[in-house]
């Protein structure tokens, strides 16, 4: 159903809506395993996304940087692999975090499936085989040079390599079938798949109690309602919709060469594909890369692409569910430890490390919390100590510093913060003005070229400021502050002295300048200057002192 709502409203040719690996285990660990909660998260992520895009919350996607994204991903990369694991050696997997997981599957190592591991290894080893040869190439690097036989090979070696999952589900179907018919049962396999359409009906707004059944192995269901459910999808109502926003926006940006971004309707769009998928008992559908990489391969033009994806999967469930019964688990583990693993953002470590190496800081945060604790907490985490490095580059801007002397002879001090000044910041400011103020009895100009919005505690700063350095008789001046800014510091009745020009401000130098005065006064005999150096001191009657005085 996200395929079919994506035709009409999304604004990516390429993209497609569907599973994937990162909302499956949002979903899993949010709803725990409990259908019901699945689709019922769906259903109310996909409201929240409609309700943000109506109040224009895309930008909301910005502050999840790139180093959080990467150690993100790749945390939820190791930890879907982990999650396969067990399907692939057949052992108990059990706990809530990466690590206990591993524990648990090695402490039930010794119950290994040999025949699940032999083949799961293999199709592993087989899929990331045929991943490389889809992008072989034969013949010229220029394509106008090859002939037809190389675009012919390199057709084939594509289409093997996006056709490598569904080869080796169909072949290993096939050979489990055929043992099955024979009475050999080697590999757990799949088992029953309901076969048809789902009903299309409101999401579950609660749950009925229903008794368990020991000897069929059945658990009890505990009754649930709405409101009980919503409290235990928590931080997963603001978690999800963020990171579905950050796929889709993703995916849109590999493939948008250029063109521009509606991260906006891109929201509205996967919010009512969600609200669909939850009509008909789906849970959540999020921007696939891959696909939408194969989409891209193929050459489409238009998101009605999305329409033959649907199509498929719908004949699928009407007349393939039978033949799923004999897909072993372990085939699709290897699928799916074969196409998370590349999602290891280990290629974005040197370019950051050369670039900005503090930058490696809220990755690797995301990438250990998302590790040792519930996703839900590393992401928050993460998010929290990168708004933490914004915030503390936001009261530490830089202040370059510089005495300049006029065609005319009139010297000042010149200060050039670089971004606005707010709250966390004018202080830091402030402190720097007057330290640099009392070191000189220059006027001292603030360039506020970059000044491009201020606060009420900012006024404030600046108002006492300014008083500071009436008291000493110094002046200082605001060089092209902007209108917005001035209107804000005038709410405090400061006595701004503004100039947007060179002439006013050579003006203001010259009312603040008078010639140097000689001065001379008399010292006893026995003191001592210091000339720098404490084998050269020296005693002296006279000391002439050059002051530059304001009027």
């Amino acid at each position: 159903m996200g395929c079919l709502v994506y035709v009409f409203l999304g604004t990516c040719k390429d993209n497609t809506i569907g599973s994937t690996a990162v909302a499956s285990l949002l979903t899993y660990q949010f709803a725990k395993g409990v259908w019901q909660r699945a689709v019922l998260l769906t259903f109310l992520t996909g409201i929240i996304e409609i309700g943000m895009s109506i109040f224009r919350l895309g930008f909301l996607v910005d502050f999840v940087s790139g180093p959080v994204s990467a150690g993100f991903t790749s945390a939820v990369a190791l930890i879907i692999s982990t999650s396969q694991v067990k399907n692939i050696l057949g052992v108990k997997s059990e706990g809530a975090s990466f690590l206990q997981r591993w524990i648990s599957m090695i402490n039930d190592i010794h119950n290994i499936q040999i025949n699940d591991a032999i083949l799961g290894i293999s199709c592993v080893a087989v899929l990331i085989a045929l991943r490389f040869v889809g992008r072989m190439k034969v013949g010229p690097k220029e394509t106008t040079e090859l002939k037809w036989y190389h675009k012919a090979s390199n057709k084939v070696f594509w289409f093997m390599g996006i056709m490598r999952n569904a080869t080796v589900v169909v072949v290993c179907a096939g050979v489990s079938m055929y043992l099955e018919s024979q009475g050999k049962h080697y590999f757990r396999l799949t088992g029953n798949v309901p076969q048809g359409l789902p009903k299309p009906a409101l999401p579950p707004f609660s749950i009925e109690a229903q008794p368990g059944n020991a000897t069929a192995g059945i658990p009890e269901v505990k009754g649930e309602t709405f409101f009980d459910m919503v409290g235990g999808l928590g931080y997963g109502l603001i978690i999800v919709p963020m990171i579905a926003l950050l796929e889709n926006v993703s995916v849109c940006k590999a493939f948008a060469k250029g063109n521009p971004i509606d991260a906006t309707q891109e929201l509205f769009a996967i919010g009512v594909a969600n609200v669909a998928n939850s009509i008909f008992q789906g849970y959540r559908g999020n921007s696939g890369l891959a696909r939408s990489a194969v989409n891209n391969a193929s050459g489409v033009r238009t998101p009605l692409a999305n329409l033959y994806i649907s199509i498929v999967v719908m004949l699928a469930l009407v007349y393939l569910t039978k033949y799923f019964y004999y897909i072993p688990l372990t085939v699709l583990g290897a699928i799916i430890i074969s196409a998370v693993i590349f999602q290891l953002q280990y290629h974005v470590i040197k370019p950051m490390w050369r670039s900005k190496r503090s930058d490696l800081i809220p990755g690797i945060v995301a990438f250990i919390t998302c590790l040792v604790m519930p996703l839900e907490v590393g992401i928050l985490i993460a998010i929290g100590v990168n708004l933490l490095f914004i915030l503390y580059h936001s009261a530490r801007p830089k202040i370059s510093l510089e005495t300049i002397e006029t065609m005319e002879g009139y010297k000042f001090l010149k200060l050039t913060p670089d971004r606005c000044l707010i709250f966390p910041s004018v202080e830091f400011v402030r402190n720097l003005v007057l330290k640099s103020g009392n070191k000189t009895s220059l006027p001292v100009v603030i360039d506020c070229t970059y000044i491009y919005g201020a606060d009420f505690t900012a006024a404030k700063v600046i108002s006492s400021m300014i008083d500071d350095f009436k008291r000493r008789n110094q002046k200082l001046i605001f060089f092209n502050l902007k209108p917005s800014v001035v209107q804000i510091f005038e709410g405090l009745k400061c006595k701004l002295i503004l100039c947007y020009n060179a002439e006013s401000l050579i003006e203001e130098l010259k009312d603040s300048d008078v010639p140097a005065q000689r001065v001379e006064f008399e010292v006893p005999p026995s003191l001592k200057i210091d000339m720098g150096n404490s084998d050269n001191q020296s005693t002296a009657s006279t000391i002439t002192l050059t002051k530059y005085q304001s009027k």
